[in-house]
């Protein structure tokens, strides 16, 4: 980590310690419900989802730099004191940084679908993965997943179908407030569908 070499911005998260879980009061000092956006690209939906829930806290996750400070500049711009981002990989935040039980919502939306066989080992969505989005889950809490490649959703779904540890709500598109991201609104535009999980932790 860079974290000595240079100063973080307003909205910035960076632990004390990068090798522990982080304590519940260290990411926000507020006690509210903590969503968590992994992958959070250029901001638009975290952004979006501060602005319309203020009484819940979002955490955006994302390893670039220059992503990390753009978005951090916007929610300073914007007042949003409900976010925070968090410059690291989404897998070992979630496998080792986020506090357990402690996130309301996970979101993974349009993630690298790493489309050739041999690469599908790098796929986030993994075996492994849910049993650490478990652990980060509070009870009742919810897993969503939204991508545009179709051979990435139909993997995705036969490992959620047979997965003990969440159980499936529906997503029907439009049934509460979700905006779009930027590879979303790309891949729409392009005439792509979008294929939803939708996962619980049960209570």
């Amino acid at each position: 980590m860079d974290s000595e070499m240079r100063s973080p911005e307003p909205a910035e998260f960076m632990p004390a310690d990068y090798f522990r879980r982080a304590g519940r009061g260290e990411i926000f000092d507020r006690g509210a419900p903590l969503e968590v956006d992994l992958g959070c690209g250029d901001g638009s939906f975290l952004l979006a989802m501060a602005e319309h829930f203020p009484e819940r806290n979002f955490l955006g996750v994302e390893r670039l730099l220059g992503r990390v400070r753009k978005v951090c500049k916007r929610a300073t711009r914007l007042g949003l004191e409900n976010v925070r981002l968090l410059r690291l990989e989404s897998r070992y935040t979630v496998e080792w940084l986020l506090p357990e039980a402690s996130v309301s919502r996970l979101h993974l939306l349009c993630p690298d679908p790493w489309p050739k066989a041999r690469h599908h080992r790098r796929r986030l969505f993994q075996p492994e993965f849910l049993d650490a989005v478990v652990q980060v889950l509070e009870p009742g809490g919810e897993f969503l997943f939204m991508t545009d490649h179709p051979e990435y959703f139909e993997w995705s779904d036969e490992i959620a179908g047979s997965y003990p540890g969440l159980e499936r709500l529906p997503w029907q598109e439009g049934a509460f407030f979700y905006p779009k991201t930027d590879f979303q609104r790309q891949w729409e535009a392009e005439g792509k569908s979008m294929h939803r999980l939708r996962l619980r932790r049960p209570g």
